[in-house]
């Protein structure tokens, strides 16, 4: 019998030992159903702090993600994961999940109320729209849960309206502006047809996006500021979508043809579909018109390589994803935070290319 009960003893810490081999958290490989509310079952006299995970300390971490089908997003979304993972420890778990808006605010609310019942312990969320920034405020204020506000800035007065928010981004005025600089590099200062005017097309993102603003608004004041002559032949919203950027660069391209010196994309993903009106006009990047973007997505770095687009700016995903992790984690063991937390576009052209993605 006592053989029988020593057996039975070594199989529970086994099974105890297996338990603890697993990290908590959800797999974003595979990409949830936003439409499907998770589980928010919670005791009703536990709180996510006090949560253990085989006597680890676990933290719960709710991220709500504008569109899963965005291209930066999607980088950047699965490195924040990823590199979540890498500070699990014996003493503290974080369980993140990971949920997509899928472009639709009313939505994404949805996430905070379901987070909220999760017991989550701070959120890190990518707005579908930034001025409804205080629509979230307002609700993880009342129940005290910290936000990390990421990629999509919200306007100043709402970080302002709390001090348990922060912003991490890129200044998109600096996007701007070196898109204007990698065409302002170019031999011919991205007057390819030599008539003395810049003329360009400009496929800009959500509109309700400052970085869509700022992006359109300084590429071109950088050349303007650089004393080059520009005319805008055509502007239009393409949403940060492939397939309408494709749309949008064909009907440019079948109203102005060769008269086109630049086509200005405010991020890669637009700049691929621009780069299929482009072949399909018969035009070749480079001879007969310049494009960028900016994101520096492996589509587009693949393309400079190819010579079907003329640079782009690195928006750091990496880099944004990290700030993003240490400042939710600063959230969480107490620490004092910053309210923005910046990270530096680069460009990237020929010249650096091979330097920056070796």
């Amino acid at each position: 019998m006592k053989k029988i009960i020593t057996l039975l003893m070594a199989l529970c810490i086994l099974g105890a030992a297996a338990a603890c081999s697993t990290g908590g958290g959800n797999d974003t490989g595979a990409e949830p159903d936003a439409t499907q509310a998770p589980d928010t079952s919670t005791p009703e006299d536990a709180t996510a702090s006090e949560d253990t995970f085989c006597g680890a300390t676990t933290y719960k971490v709710g991220v709500s993600i504008y569109d899963f089908n965005d291209c930066f997003m999607t980088m950047y979304r699965n490195e924040l994961a990823a590199y979540f993972a890498t500070l699990n420890t014996a003493d503290v778990v974080y369980d993140v999940t990971i949920l997509d808006a899928k472009r639709d605010m009313a939505e994404q609310v949805k996430h905070v109320d379901a987070f909220i019942n999760m017991g989550i312990d701070v959120m890190i969320i990518n707005l579908v729209t930034p001025a409804s920034a205080g629509m979230v405020t307002e609700k993880v204020k009342a129940a005290d849960i910290p936000v990390v506000y990421i990629n999509r800035e919200p306007p100043e007065d709402e970080m302002n309206a709390w001090d348990r928010l922060v912003y991490v981004g890129a200044d998109p005025r600096h996007s701007g502006t070196a898109q204007g600089k990698i065409i302002l590099d170019l031999p011919d200062r991205g007057d390819i047809d030599g008539d003395g005017v810049v003329r360009y097309v400009m496929i800009m993102g959500d509109p309700d996006c400052s970085d869509a603003r700022y992006r359109t608004e300084y590429s071109i004041k950088a050349l303007t500021d650089a004393g080059i002559r520009v005319e805008t032949l055509f502007q239009q919203t393409g949403n940060w979508n492939t397939s309408e950027g494709q749309e949008l660069a064909a009907t440019a391209i079948a109203q102005f043809g060769a008269a086109i010196d630049v086509i200005f994309c405010n991020n890669d993903g637009m700049a691929i579909g621009a780069i299929e009106a482009i072949r399909a006009a018969g035009l070749q990047v480079g001879r007969d018109l310049y494009l960028v973007g900016v994101d520096a997505i492996p589509e587009a770095i693949d393309a400079i390589r190819a010579g079907d687009m003329t640079g782009t700016v690195l928006n750091d995903h990496i880099g944004q994803s990290h700030a993003a992790v240490d400042a939710a984690v600063r959230f969480l063991s107490g620490q004092s935070v910053e309210r923005y937390y910046w990270v530096d576009y680069v460009k990237v052209t020929d010249d650096n290319i091979n330097i920056l993605f070796p």
